[in-house]
């Protein structure tokens, strides 16, 4: 009997209607159109306006679209994961409520966080599920309203972020594709460059904090600049070097967009060329655990059955890593 591996075989997505470009931006801090993308790469992120709505509607969304895609009964589905740095309430599941709420009624869910890793964390564990052959569909949603959490008059975070899902189904394959090997790595010591404070158990939500702004997105923008150059690019190499893969064997970079500076490092690191690196950070800039689901949603026509795709990722925390994996369709 041939192993059975993990392999991604659905892609869903959705980004709110709402663009807020940095024209608009430039109405509301001071920045420039030019200073932003130059530094950045980013030209518009999309943010989910409505009230009352969070990261389940954009989880709910993106897994629809998959759903509606691939015409699978909700009911099929065992494993329910939202990637999220940003759950809809504490305490209360995320992934429960969007489980539920996509018909899912006979799987179990939870939630996975680990910043912008968080999905590229979500494979790993997706794809042990499908390994233990235990579970035939797992479904994996990486969604982030980051604008819950973003100062709109900090201009080092508010030219950053955006909201969006994304969705993958993994399922068994016998044929050698899928998830191939990982390298996953975490440092506590970067914790104090990049948090959101105030709000969790360490420091409970006070009126002071409230006023003094201190629940919003802080980042020391250089510190995790220079850790994230670094780690993405080390990682990337490293799973090249484990699987005795040049960069001629590569199909794809998919890299976390948080800086285009950033993935232009990671790509020149490994020698890979500029039509090989996925890139949408122009339109969506940095949706967190959106942001890799996205990426092969917006290349998904592009990409064909036995490509080698070289996943990164580097968050808060700090929390980075690099995947490799064989694609297992032809769209």
């Amino acid at each position: 009997m041939s192993k059975i591996t993990a392999a991604i075989t659905a892609v869903g997505a959705y980004v709110p209607e709402y663009v807020l470009t940095n024209q608009i931006l430039e109405t509301m801090v001071d920045t420039n159109d030019e200073w932003i993308t130059t530094r950045t790469g980013i030209k518009e992120r999309r943010i989910l306006k409505e009230e009352g709505k969070g990261t389940s509607f954009l989880a709910i969304k993106a897994a629809e679209d998959l759903i509606n895609k691939k015409g699978l009964d909700p009911k099929e589905i065992e494993l329910v994961i939202v990637a999220t740095a940003t759950p809809d309430m504490k305490a209360a599941s995320t992934a429960a409520y969007t489980a539920t709420s996509i018909g899912a009624t006979n799987a179990f869910s939870f939630d996975l966080e680990a910043a912008c890793s968080s999905f590229l964390y979500g494979m790993s564990v997706a794809s042990s599920f499908i390994e233990s052959g235990r579970y035939k569909k797992v479904l994996l949603i990486g969604a982030d309203k980051n604008s819950s959490m973003i100062n709109y008059e900090d201009r080092a975070t508010c030219i950053i972020f955006g909201d969006g899902g994304g969705a993958v189904l993994f399922e068994p394959n016998e044929e050698g594709l899928g998830l191939q090997d990982e390298y996953l790595r975490s440092s506590g010591e970067g914790r104090e460059f990049l948090q959101a404070k105030y709000g969790g158990s360490s420091y409970p939500m006070t009126e002071e904090a409230l006023k003094n702004g201190e629940h919003f997105v802080f980042q020391d923008g250089k510190t995790v600049f220079k850790n994230a150059v670094f780690n993405m690019a080390d990682v990337a190499v490293k799973i090249l070097e484990r699987n005795n893969l040049t960069k001629d064997d590569v199909a794809w970079l998919a890299a976390h967009q948080a800086n285009k500076r950033i993935i232009d490092a990671t790509a020149n690191r490994i020698e890979l060329d500029e039509n090989k690196v996925m890139m949408n950070i122009q339109k969506y800039g940095n949706t967190t655990s959106a942001t890799l689901p996205l990426l092969l949603h917006d290349y998904e026509s592009q990409l064909k059955k036995g490509d080698n795709i070289i996943f990164a990722a580097f968050g808060g925390g700090f929390t980075w890593g690099s995947i490799y994996l064989k694609w297992a369709y032809n769209s």
